[in-house]
Formats: structure tokens, C-alpha cells, sequence
């Protein structure tokens, strides 16, 4: 059997690149291939000390080489895209030279203002085949003389019903109080302040599901102390309850490599608030009926939630189901991997 490894700082999480990650494991099992899991953090099969976000010495060459030696075919999920561990992304890429390798990319560098100065990531090799998960991030690409395919994040478009009554009461959330949720971690561009400030403006309770990271925390408890509406700060494990149990999202990011809260929750037929981040006007433009983040939005929002209207549900369900199916994922994941000879 061909083995596959996937390789970043960290993997079988919530955050959104081990979401897509563990997305793209799946398909290529599907495929019949043995899939590993490297990475500095999380529950994963090899773990790498040097490759967390934190680590203080680079993975040395010897061990990259040793946890990848048995893969037929390398995915790096934005390991070498975005520069959160340098030395380590410089390691990854030396030791996959002439190898068969996906460079998938999710966030690269010059789209965060305080990392544009860093311009020795995506590494290139004739070997490898890159993918990008936005269109956006292709042609920019391109720009810099490395040609690049879009396969945007894709999702179980019929899950599992989420445990409503059952989330609600684990929150300690009665049955007619209004909830929005906010499942992002806290960082700066999450725009937690605005989330709030909806939450305020609705008189609802806000939910927030993630805890804070790079430093983000003081700013984050001034924030939620100065609130007036009521605050969970409740993790949950990624899955249906988090869209079954509120009664509408929010996603006012500034911005975002993609989002997949925003088609997640069309899936599960919750309304959303989405910020207007550029590539969430690339996924609007695909139809979605998404509600504004400012408070002529949430007036609106709050309008819908008394007097529904299941047609815009209807919309973005379908939506989500012609653009982000788990099925297109495999049509365009194997044509990938067929065209460049890689599958088992």
C-alpha cells in the first residue's frame, strides 16, 4: 500500500487547517492510500518536536528525513506557506527535494501585514504540485512564478444532526434565550469586539468557542469584561453541536485565508453575519446570502430570526452543496494526483 504523510506545526485540532487537513486524509484513504499524520502538536502519529509554533530548535534533518522516509507522497499543509516556524519549513522543504509533494497553502505571508517582510516562503521544486485553497492566493501566486491549483476546503454537505437541547443545557443556555456563536480563536483579526457588540445591539448571549493565542488575551478579557450582554467561553469539540445549539454565527473576520465556519453553518441551516474579508466576497460570489457584520446587518438578522425565511437557508444549503461537497474534493484531489502520476 502507498503511505501518504501530512505534515504541519500541528494537526488533529479545531483549528481550521487540521479541519481541512484531517478533510483531505480522508479522501486520500478513500484513494487507498495509508495515511500518517507529522507534527509538533496535537494527536497525531509522528510527533516533531521542532515543528510546533513554539519550538525553540528547528527539527534536525535526520529526524524529518526518518518520519518521512516511508511516504510515497508528502502534503504540507501550510507549513511552508506561512512563516510561523522558519527553520522548520527550510528542514521540510530541503528534505522533500525531488520528492512527490503537495504544497498546500492556506495563509502565505504577504497576506498578514506583520509578515509581509518575510519573503523566503512558498519554497518551490519541479518535484512538487502547489495548492491554494482560494483563488486569491493562486493568482498571487502566479505573480511570483509559481504555478498553483484551487481546491477550496470542502465538507460533509449532509452531516449528522447536532444535539440541540442537549448543547444548550451543557452551556447552561435556556431554551428561549437568543445565542449566538462564535467559533474562531481569539486573535486580533477574529474581530471578537464587533462579534460582541452584535451580541449587545441583538440581546444575545455570546458564545465564544475558542481560547485566546499569540498574545491576544488581555485584550481579550477587556473586551468580554466590558461587555453588557451575557459571555460563555465554552470549547467545544468541532462537530454539529456547534451549529445546533445557537441561533445564528458570527463572522465578522477582517481576514481570513478562507473561513469555514461561514459554510459550515449554511450546511447545518443556521444564519451567519460574515465579515468582508476578500475571500469571502470570492465565496459570495458564489451565491450565498450572508448577513452584513455592522449593525444595520444585525438589525436584519435579528428581524429574520422573528419571522424566518427558510428560502435563504434553502439558498446557501444548496450553495454549499455544488461548490463544497466532499465529493468535489475527491474529483479534484484524484485528478490531481492522476495527472501528476501519484496515485497508489
Amino acid at each position: 500500500m502507498s503511505t501518504c504523510a501530512i505534515v504541519s506545526f500541528r494537526l488533529g485540532l479545531t483549528d481550521g487547517v487540521s479541519i481541512v487537513a484531517g478533510s483531505w486524509a480522508a479522501a486520500l484513504e478513500r484513494f487507498g492510500f495509508d495515511v500518517v499524520t507529522v507534527a509538533g502538536e496535537g494527536p497525531v502519529d509522528r510527533t516533531v518536536a521542532g515543528l510546533a509554533l513554539g519550538a525553540i530548535e528547528p527539527p534536525p534533518f535526520s529526524e524529518i528525513e526518518e518520519a518521512l522516509r516511508d511516504a510515497d507522497l508528502v502534503v504540507v499543509e501550510n507549513l511552508c506557506t506561512i512563516p510561523l516556524n522558519l527553520p522548520a519549513a527550510h528542514v521540510v522543504a530541503d528534505v522533500l527535494r525531488d520528492r512527490p509533494a503537495i504544497i498546500h497553502h492556506h495563509d502565505p505571508a504577504w497576506q498578514r501585514p506583520h509578515l509581509a517582510h518575510v519573503t523566503g516562503l512558498p519554497p518551490d521544486d519541479k518535484a512538487w504540485r502547489h495548492v491554494t485553497i482560494n483563488k486569491l492566493t493562486a493568482a498571487e501566486l502566479a505573480t511570483r512564478g509559481i504555478d498553483a491549483v484551487t481546491i477550496h476546503n470542502c465538507f460533509d454537505t449532509d452531516p449528522a444532526t447536532g444535539d440541540r437541547p442537549g448543547t444548550r443545557a451543557l452551556l447552561d443556555v435556556a431554551p428561549d434565550e437568543l445565542l449566538f456563536a462564535h467559533p474562531v480563536r481569539a486573535i486580533p483579526r477574529k474581530n471578537i469586539e464587533r462579534a460582541v457588540g452584535a451580541c449587545e445591539r441583538a440581546g444575545a448571549t455570546y458564545w465564544l468557542l475558542g481560547g485566546a493565542e499569540d498574545g491576544y488575551g488581555p485584550e481579550l478579557d477587556r473586551i468580554l469584561d466590558r461587555a453588557t450582554c451575557r459571555v460563555i467561553r465554552h470549547p467545544l469539540l468541532h462537530g454539529p453541536d456547534i451549529y445546533a445549539a445557537p441561533d445564528a454565527v458570527l463572522f465578522p473576520s477582517a481576514w481570513e485565508g478562507f473561513g469555514n465556519p461561514p459554510i459550515e453553518a449554511s450546511i447545518h441551516r443556521r444564519p451567519v453575519s460574515v465579515g468582508h474579508y476578500p475571500v469571502a466576497e470570492e465565496l459570495r460570489a458564489l451565491g450565498f446570502r450572508w448577513f452584513e457584520p455592522d449593525d444595520t446587518g444585525t438589525d436584519a438578522l435579528v428581524a429574520w430570526l422573528r419571522d424566518p425565511d427558510e428560502s435563504m437557508l434553502d439558498t446557501n444549503e444548496k450553495v454549499a452543496h455544488e461548490h463544497f461537497s466532499l465529493e468535489i474534493l475527491d474529483e479534484r484531489l484524484h485528478g490531481l494526483l492522476d495527472a501528476a502520476g501519484w496515485l497508489p
